[in-house]
C-alpha cells in the first residue's frame, strides 16, 4: 500500500499535468508495487483537491467495459471515474485548442439518475428503474501520464488510468433523449464520423452485454467506500467504440439513428 505522503505527491503531480498540459511520468514505474487500491486512492485524493478548487461532482464515468479493452491491459474488470461541472460541453460545442493534452473521443449512453442506487446488490433491473433517461453522448478522454515511457518503451497499466481519473476529462451530450423503457440499449448503435469519414461503429452491448450492467458495476463497487450514485447524476456507461484521435481542426460526429446526433468541434 502506498502511503498518505505518497498517494499526496501522485494526486498533486496529476493536478499540475492538467494545469500545465505537461504530462507526467507513468505511476506503474513511479511506484511499481501500486495496486488497484493505491490508485483509487490517488484518484480520490485528486478529487479532492479538484472539490477543494471549487469544482462540483455531476456524476460518473465507466471505463474498459469492453472485452477489446479489458484483452489488452490484462484485466476482467471496468474501472471508473468522476464527472465535474466544467467538464460538460454541450451539443456542437467549440471545444478550445489549449483546453485538453491529447484528446480522444468515445461514443457512449449517458444514464441520468431519478433516484439513489445503494449497493451493495444493485442489479441491472435497480438501475433501469432508478435511471430517469438515457442520451447519446461523446466522451472526451485525455491523458495527463504519459501512454507509454520514453526510456522503457513501458505502455501504462490499469493503475496509471485508473489513477488518472480513467482518463475522463469532458462530456458531450445531444440528440435525443429516452425513457430506459423507450429503447432496447443493447441495439442503440451510434456511427461515429471525423470530418465526414466515418472512424467507427459499434453497439450498446458492447458494453458488458448490457450498457446497465456497468452501472450497476459501479454501485455496487462505490457501496465497499461507503458510496452511492445519486439522483440526477449522469453516468456514462462504457464507450461501444475504439478511442477516436481528436485533432485540432476536427470535427467529431456521433450518428445515433432514432437517437439524434451528438457532435463537438475541436479548434
Amino acid at each position: 500500500m502506498l502511503s498518505a505522503d505518497e498517494i499526496s505527491a501522485a494526486a498533486l503531480s496529476l493536478d499540475e499535468a492538467e494545469r500545465t498540459r505537461q504530462q507526467t511520468g507513468l505511476m506503474s514505474l513511479r511506484f511499481p508495487q501500486m495496486t488497484m487500491d493505491d490508485a483509487y486512492a490517488v484518484q480520490a485524493a485528486w478529487v479532492e483537491r479538484k472539490r477543494a478548487a471549487g469544482r462540483t461532482i455531476i456524476g460518473w464515468k465507466i471505463g474498459l467495459t469492453s472485452k477489446a479493452m479489458q484483452y489488452a491491459l490484462e484485466i476482467d474488470t471496468p474501472d471508473s471515474g468522476v464527472l465535474f461541472d466544467d467538464m460538460r460541453f454541450d451539443d456542437g460545442s467549440n471545444v478550445p485548442k489549449d483546453r485538453f493534452i491529447q484528446p480522444r473521443i468515445e461514443a457512449e449512453i449517458a444514464f441520468v439518475m431519478k433516484a439513489d442506487l445503494n449497493g451493495p446488490d444493485v442489479t441491472v433491473f435497480d438501475v433501469l428503474n432508478a435511471t430517469d433517461y438515457v442520451v447519446p453522448a461523446l466522451e472526451i478522454l485525455d491523458t495527463r501520464i504519459l501512454r507509454v515511457d520514453p526510456q522503457t518503451k513501458k505502455a501504462r497499466t490499469i493503475v496509471d488510468t485508473i489513477s488518472d481519473n480513467a482518463a475522463n476529462a469532458g462530456i458531450v451530450t445531444g440528440g435525443r433523449a429516452k425513457r430506459p423503457d423507450q429503447v432496447d440499449l443493447r441495439w442503440v448503435g451510434a456511427i461515429v464520423s471525423r470530418n465526414g469519414q466515418v472512424e467507427e461503429t459499434g453497439l450498446g452491448a458492447g458494453v458488458l452485454n448490457h450498457p446497465a450492467r456497468g452501472i450497476a458495476w459501479l454501485a455496487n463497487r462505490l457501496a465497499s467506500y461507503g458510496g452511492q450514485i445519486k439522483a440526477g447524476q449522469i453516468v456514462l456507461a462504457g464507450s461501444f467504440i475504439r478511442p477516436v484521435e481528436a485533432r485540432h481542426g476536427d470535427t467529431i460526429t456521433a450518428d445515433y439513428g432514432p437517437l439524434g446526433t451528438v457532435s463537438c468541434f475541436f479548434e
